[in-house]
C-alpha cells in the first residue's frame, strides 16, 4: 500500500487569491511527502441551514477559479454538484465531481455525473450503512463511470452530532471495490445547532485522521483555511492551514508503519 492521497482546500471558493494561495501552500508539501494531492473547493454551497448563509461568489466565477488553480498550481481539482443539470457545466472546469452525502441516493445526479467521463467521489450519507454504498457505486459504473471512490463523513448520532464507525472503511473497500476516503473535518461537525450555524470539534481532527490511516483508508479529505474563524462556511470544523503540514508528516510516518506491519513478507 502506497501513501494515502489527499483532497484538501477551503469549504467554498471565497475568492481567487485565497484559493490559489491555499493550493500553492499545500501542493509542495504533498510533493515532498509523496502524497497525491487534489485541491478541493465548492463552487456553491446548496445545503445551508439558514437563508442568509453564504453560498458562493457566483457559479461560473468560482468554477473558473478552480480551473485556474489546476492550471497554475498543477494539481487536479474537485467540486460538489447538486443536481443533474450542473454535472456537465462543472465537468468543463474540474477533474473530479463530488456527490454530497445528502444526495448520494439521487439516481439522476449519479447518472449525469457518470456520463461526463469525470472521476466521481460519492460521499456516504449520514443515514446510510457502509455496505449500502455499493448501490450508488453500481449506478455510476452502469452509467459509464470508470473512476469512482467513496467517502465516509460520519453517521448521524442523535440530533446534533456525528460518529465515525471505522469498520465502515474496510467494509466499503470490500463491497464497493474502489478507493475509500475519510472525510476528517466534516465527520467532526455538530449539525442542527439552535442558532442554525453548524458547530464542530477541530481538536479531534488528528484523532480521526490517525484512526483512518491505521485501518487502511486510501485517502483523506480535509477542509482547511488560513483563518477558520473568518471562513464563510464550515469554519467551526476546519483545520488551520499552518497545522496541515506537520499533521501530514505525522500521518505519513503512521502510514509507513501500517505498510510495514501489513507486508506479506513480514
Amino acid at each position: 500500500m502506497q501513501n494515502f492521497f489527499l483532497l484538501a482546500g477551503p469549504c467554498v471558493i471565497e475568492g481567487r487569491q485565497m484559493a490559489l494561495d491555499i493550493a500553492a501552500e499545500i501542493a509542495p508539501v504533498c510533493r515532498r511527502l509523496d502524497i497525491p494531492y487534489t485541491f478541493k473547493g465548492s463552487y456553491r454551497k446548496a445545503n445551508r441551514s439558514r437563508l442568509d448563509s453564504f453560498t458562493g461568489i457566483g457559479d461560473l466565477e468560482a468554477l473558473r477559479i478552480l480551473a485556474e488553480v489546476r492550471d497554475t498550481v498543477g494539481v487536479p481539482v474537485v467540486t460538489d454538484i447538486h443536481d443533474a443539470a450542473e454535472a456537465r457545466m462543472a465537468a468543463d472546469f474540474v477533474d473530479v465531481l463530488q456527490i454530497p452525502a445528502f444526495l448520494c441516493r439521487q439516481t439522476d445526479l449519479l447518472v449525469a455525473a457518470a456520463k461526463t467521463g469525470r472521476a466521481i467521489n460519492i460521499k456516504k450519507g449520514q443515514f446510510l450503512a457502509p455496505e449500502s454504498m455499493h448501490f450508488a457505486v453500481e449506478k455510476v459504473r452502469e452509467s459509464g463511470g470508470r473512476e469512482v471512490m467513496v467517502t465516509d463523513r460520519g453517521t448521524t448520532f442523535g440530533y446534533s452530532d456525528l460518529i465515525v464507525d471505522f469498520r465502515g472503511i474496510p467494509e466499503m473497500q470490500r463491497t464497493c471495490h474502489c478507493p475509500v476516503i475519510m472525510d476528517v473535518t466534516h465527520s467532526l461537525q455538530q449539525p442542527n445547532t439552535a442558532g442554525g450555524v453548524t458547530g464542530g470539534r477541530p481538536d479531534m481532527i488528528e484523532t480521526i485522521a490517525r484512526a483512518a490511516i491505521a485501518v487502511g483508508a486510501d485517502g483523506l479529505f480535509i477542509e482547511t483555511h488560513p483563518e477558520p474563524s473568518k471562513a464563510k462556511s464550515d469554519g467551526a470544523n476546519m483545520l488551520r492551514l499552518d497545522l496541515l503540514e506537520p499533521l501530514l508528516e505525522r500521518l505519513t510516518v503512521l502510514r509507513q508503519a501500517v505498510n510495514e506491519i501489513s507486508s506479506p513478507t513480514r
